[in-house]
């Protein structure tokens, strides 16, 4: 269940039941009944709990073991008498489309190729915007290749080449986009094994080499050293080996040479298309960084007005984020607010523990980090932040430093107006040649150039080393 504000998605609750519709379609063509049961059970159960909310829509869909089962439709027609639900069958074509929609819908920039990994099938697809999108699908699901069974590993990769060979080609990529569950855990079992300190799926990233170690080294566990494992899922115990396979053909044969992890899907994909055309062009990050001050904060349109006032600064500054720059500097103003309701012993940490984990799209860890720092040193003058070893392995020393002085210049900014989006524009911060200069409109001066005032743009010349001219 998601609420929807403008670009940014916030999942209100999210339930999974692994039904293994499929693990028995390479055999009979047909629906496995045990699967059935789980599956109707659990939509019965959704259906109670979506009749507790006022949702303004609820869509159902079905992806390959349905769309493919002799008995798809007499499982549809019981789905529709048990819970009133329509459940629409997405074709495979609309499948891929929606999976690559996803992986947009959380990384606009994403570029490359989506795979989306099902229980029963594969879809492959290269991004090319939101309408020019191609793709494909594949009967390379675990179920599709044989589990719950042991692991074949010869035999599989045979029929894995076999499926990929005709279009490698076509679908050759660096940079493939993995969506689906089962990849997901390969990822957080990565992050385990190389003792990763932030552990968030999204955006994650593994090189070549990582990947085909990792995915060779799921292929050799059996169940029960899997089961051993911490913290990877129990429900796919026995089909991780067969994602971990299939990766591994993927990354051989399209010539992939970095991994990145989406915790979007299908579902997101649904979301995005129906969102207004001028809604889907906004920056998720902006947006989601907008709509979580906007829920905690007091001041409504003061991270615009920041970013208009310490935006000129910082463009004077060498860029350490490619072309990214002014959508992290956009988006830790919109943070600046935050802390608002917080504890003021502990707000800079607070703030710094909520902008690391938060539940939201567009930037990858290193940015992710960045953000939380800027969050740390908007509230707090110390040289450090919490997590401060995992901050300094995520994050080069110079953009560790570019979060100070972001975060310093924020408080600045806020300290002078009493976060009052009014006031910033009576004042303005600059740098001139090896000064940092801090002026006021007349007959502000007096007003907005006190003793606090001089204290945060003192800590901010302090940062950029620079010395500071007030006037």
């Amino acid at each position: 269940m998601y609420r929807v504000e403008g670009r940014a998605l916030w999942t209100i609750y999210n339930e999974k039941v692994v039904a293994g519709l499929g693990k028995d379609l390479t055999a009979s063509r047909r629906l496995s009944p045990e699967g059935v049961e789980a599956a109707v059970g659990a939509l019965r159960r959704f259906r109670s709990i979506l009749d507790g909310w006022r949702a303004d829509e609820v869509t159902a869909c079905a992806t390959a073991a349905v769309r493919d089962a002799a008995d798809g439709k007499a499982f549809l027609k019981r789905v529709k008498d048990e819970t009133g639900l329509d459940v629409r069958v997405l074709s495979g074509e609309e499948e891929a489309r929606y999976a690559a929609l996803g992986v947009v819908c959380g990384q606009p920039d994403a570029e490359g190729v989506v795979g989306d990994l099902g229980g029963s099938s594969l879809e492959l697809v290269r991004l090319g915007g939101f309408t020019n999108i191609e793709g494909v699908t594949l009967p390379l699901g675990p179920f599709a290749l044989g589990a719950p069974k042991p692991l074949n590993p010869d035999r599989t990769r045979r029929l894995i080449d076999d499926h990929l060979a005709p279009v490698a080609s076509r679908y050759g990529s660096p940079e493939f986009h993995a969506v689906g569950g089962a990849w997901r855990n390969l990822a957080l079992l990565h992050m385990q094994l190389a003792d990763y300190p932030l552990h968030v799926a999204h955006q994650y990233e593994i090189a070549r080499t990582d990947a085909l170690e990792l995915a060779r080294f799921v292929q050799r566990q059996s169940r029960s050293s899997l089961e051993g494992i911490e913290g990877l899922s129990k429900r796919r115990f026995d089909t991780l080996p067969y994602a971990a396979i299939v990766l591994e053909r993927i990354i051989e044969r399209l010539g992939v040479q970095r991994l990145v992890i989406s915790a979007y899907g299908v579902r997101e994909g649904l979301l995005l298309e129906a969102m207004p055309p001028e809604v889907r062009q906004l920056d998720p990050l902006i947006e989601g960084c907008d709509s979580l001050a906007a829920h905690r904060g007091v001041s409504p349109g003061l991270g615009r007005a920041l970013e208009a006032w310490v935006g000129p600064l910082f463009e004077k500054l060498p860029a350490l984020f490619g072309g990214r720059d002014a959508v992290l500097l956009a988006a830790a103003c919109r943070l600046a607010d935050l802390g608002a309701f917080l504890h003021p012993d502990h707000r800079a940490d607070l703030a710094f523990e909520q902008v690391l984990r938060a539940p939201l799209a567009g930037m990858n860890h290193q940015e992710r980090a960045f953000l939380a720092c800027v969050a740390f040193a908007r509230h707090s003058a110390a040289p450090q932040p919490p997590e401060a070893a995992a901050m300094n392995r995520i994050l080069a020393p110079e953009r560790r430093q570019r979060a100070r002085a972001l975060g310093a210049a924020i408080r600045l900014g806020c300290d002078l107006s009493a976060r009052n989006p009014g006031l910033l524009e009576k004042s303005a911060v600059t740098i001139r040649g090896e000064r940092l200069s801090l002026t006021a409109l007349e007959p502000w001066s007096d007003m907005l150039l006190g003793e606090q005032t001089t204290r945060r743009a003192q800590a901010l010349a302090s940062v950029l080393k620079l010395k500071l001219e007030m006037g």
